[in-house]
């Protein structure tokens, strides 16, 4: 009997369709003989349950989004992978959603609540700006991993990362710490929130120090490699001096060394890069590079832990700070 339907099962069984229901979903209140009558039934009409639609149904009940902001940026890659491991823990399904850097987050978040309905979101990257004007919107518990804002406010949403101010102070402070004051900058727009900080940062390392910072020496960069080696190739055609360079992120750090290479320096010999964020490929680059390593296991899981608690148990968002750590490698010497 081909085609079968719980109907059908329920008409050759004598048992209503709720039962043949609870049976196939194994639930605990039914009659023994009766589940091994309909279990019976079953096996000799040939019946197999299509369980994708109570599967499907199950998922989107334990389903968070990660937004992620930024299309090309291999920090955020290395996080998914912790991201998606913390939230298999809890027993949630993670559902990543790619934005173009400069979209804009709050607005993708509010059509990713209408369309899927998760039960939580974790936004990787974002504006302050966007936050600030939107996030109101977003009725779901949500966490704002790898950026911490005193801005922002917001009953349904924790923060979890590190202090990019002081993490920029204690890379540039490490370059001026080996004998480097004229030390270029390497980062984002005034609207990425994460730049400004690591701006702010650096240059107020180099104040301490008793350095007078150019904006001949800054760079505009994405946080990609192309926009990096780009920007290199821009500081060095309008011949600003520099002995060390601080990238706001690996990537961009990487694509610095890569013009610098391009354009004859060598790297530490002649110009000394640091970078920010510590994903794996620092660690296998020639030189491997020196950075300051956002503890990416760490941000992930409390973002997790964080995000079910205010689920589960109503808990209220809170403000988590943590730190990063320099790890030396070959990609910057003293002078």
């Amino acid at each position: 009997m081909p085609n079968l339907t719980i109907k059908d099962i329920a008409r050759i069984s004598g048992c209503s369709v709720s039962t043949i229901s609870r049976v196939i979903n194994d639930r605990p209140d039914v009659r023994p003989e009766t589940k091994e009558h309909v279990l019976k039934v079953m096996r000799e009409a040939g019946f197999v349950p299509n369980t994708n639609a109570r599967q499907l149904k199950i998922q989107q009940s334990r389903s968070l989004v990660f937004v992620v902001k930024g299309t090309r940026n291999l920090f955020f890659s290395d996080f998914l992978v912790q991201l998606q491991r913390a939230a298999t823990l809890y027993g949630y399904n993670g559902i990543v959603s790619y934005l173009d850097e400069n979209a804009n987050e709050i607005d993708a978040a509010e059509k990713i609540l209408r369309e899927i309905k998760p039960k939580g979101m974790i936004f990787l990257g974002g504006s302050v700006a966007n936050f600030k004007k939107g996030f109101a919107n977003i009725t779901v518990p949500s966490v704002l991993t790898t950026l911490v804002s005193d801005e922002l406010d917001f009953p349904n949403l924790s923060m979890v990362g590190v202090d990019d101010r002081a993490a920029a102070y204690a890379a540039v402070d490490y370059l001026i710490q080996q004998g480097h004051r004229k030390i270029a900058v390497l980062g984002g727009p005034v609207t990425s929130y994460p730049s400004v900080m690591r701006r702010e940062g650096a240059q107020q390392a180099m104040r301490d120090a008793g350095i007078l910072f150019s904006d001949k020496l800054y760079g505009l960069s994405n946080y990609d490699f192309e926009s990096a080696y780009h920007a290199v190739n821009s500081l060095l055609a309008r011949r600003a001096d520099f002995t060390a360079l601080f990238a706001m992120s690996d990537v961009i750090a990487l694509g610095a060394i890569r013009a610098l290479v391009s354009a004859g320096l060598r790297v530490p010999e002649d110009v000394s890069v640091i970078g920010f964020d510590g994903i794996t490929m620092s660690r296998y680059c020639v030189p491997v590079l020196t950075t300051v390593v956002q503890p990416s296991e760490q941000i992930s899981l409390q973002s997790i832990e964080l995000l079910v608690r205010q689920i589960e148990h109503g808990a209220p968002a809170q403000t988590i700070t943590l730190q990063p750590e320099l790890q030396q490698g070959e990609s910057v010497r003293a002078i």
